[in-house]
């Protein structure tokens, strides 16, 4: 099954966003709005992402996959009836962020590509400036989650098994609350 909404139908610009609460210095804003049994969403990608993201630059990619992967990780949970945690939105970001990267470069790959990818996103991350000590524990945490459960793909990766690295991704997107992050954790 998959998430009927597309997230271009829900982007927002910066004085939408801002009207709406979001704080537009980050490079992306997810809206949620609970009223009446109902969610309302929004997604806010600044300006530059979206203009840069086309050339290929790991940054601004990263950041749209990020807001995407919000989006329709939500989306998704609400039309299933389903909570989501802000742990889990952001560990799922991390693992969609890497899946995304791994399978653009997939025909190309050789080696130890997949191995240098998830080194780049998972241990030379950085946390902007501002985040509250709450905001850096959780990133920290998902970063932490999403890098164990991404660093079993890996083999996977090495033997070009994406069929079967297509089912591990799917069967741990499927996975809702506790279940997920255990998932993510295990070994």
């Amino acid at each position: 099954m998959r998430c009927t909404h597309r997230a271009a139908g829900f982007l927002v610009d910066a004085e939408q966003a801002q009207a709406l609460g979001a704080d537009t210095s980050s490079a992306e804003a997810l809206l949620v709005h609970e009223a009446d049994g109902g969610l309302e969403l929004g997604l806010y990608l600044a300006p530059d992402v979206l203009a840069e993201c086309p050339s290929g630059a790991l940054g601004p990619f990263c950041q749209l996959a990020e807001g995407v992967s919000h989006f329709l990780y939500l989306a998704r949970s609400a039309e299933l009836s389903r909570p989501v945690s802000l742990l889990e939105l952001e560990a799922q970001a991390e693992v969609d962020k890497f899946a995304l990267l791994l399978l653009r470069a997939w025909s190309g790959g050789r080696g130890g590509w997949a191995a240098v990818l998830h080194r780049t996103l998972f241990d030379e991350t950085h946390l902007r400036a501002g985040l509250t000590t709450l905001e850096r524990r959780r990133y920290g945490e998902a970063n932490r989650l999403a890098r164990a459960f991404c660093a079993r793909l890996l083999p996977l990766c090495a033997a070009r098994r994406l069929e079967q690295l297509l089912q591990v991704l799917r069967y741990a997107y499927r996975l809702g609350a506790a279940a997920k992050l255990e998932h993510f954790a295990s070994s």
